[in-house]
């Protein structure tokens, strides 16, 4: 029973996602590995939450929908896009050959929100996007860095709508907070308990 308490954490899904503050109280590992990802790839923690929220709504297991054959049977998924990230496999590849997380899976949290962070990192370098420009990095996030740069997001409506509330919720998740209870981690000294 004690062995398998610690994994409750894996799987777990906010029961508020509008507010960034309640979702780092209930799950404080989240809060470390976003915070983590941050530290990182120098993108904000209400960036790379906002993003997730997006992609998956927060749930681990999250795919895109099937196509349908004969308008009845369900027919093979229209990308292989799966978990927190909606990372396809091709991306999750670059990722991890690209950062030697070997073992890393796209329905882990940590894992996830790392590649998030990565990822807009890369659209940074590769785009030259702003790493506090929510907007431009999910449009990124979304088309590809060569879709990106050649402008396929242009014409969709849409994805600059879906772009606009990322940008949107990351600026309300950063509010929240700056007035949440968390604190960011203390360094402490090695020596106990000086």
């Amino acid at each position: 029973m004690f062995l398998f308490s610690g994994c409750a954490s894996l799987k777990y899904t906010p029961s508020n996602p509008k507010n960034l503050c309640e979702i780092f109280l209930e799950n404080k590992d989240w809060y470390e590995a976003a915070l983590g990802a941050e530290a990182r790839w120098g993108v904000k923690m209400p960036i790379l939450m906002s993003i997730m929220c997006q992609e998956s709504g927060f749930r681990a297991d999250a795919t895109p929908p099937r196509k349908r054959c004969l308008w009845i049977f369900p027919g093979p998924r229209i990308s292989s896009s799966y978990g927190y990230a909606q990372a396809t496999e091709s991306a999750w590849d670059d990722y991890i050959r690209s950062t030697g997380r070997r073992g890393a899976d796209r329905d882990d949290f940590e894992d996830a929100v790392d590649f998030i962070g990565w990822y807009c990192h890369m659209s940074s370098v590769r785009c030259h996007i702003n790493k506090n420009d929510a907007y431009r990095l999910y449009l990124a996030y979304h088309e590809g860095h060569a879709g990106y740069n050649k402008g396929t997001y242009k014409d969709k409506k849409w994805l600059k709508d879906a772009a606009k509330q990322v940008e949107a919720r990351a600026l309300t998740y950063e509010r929240q907070l700056k007035d949440c209870p968390l604190k960011r981690p203390i360094t402490r000294s090695c020596i106990w308990p000086f």
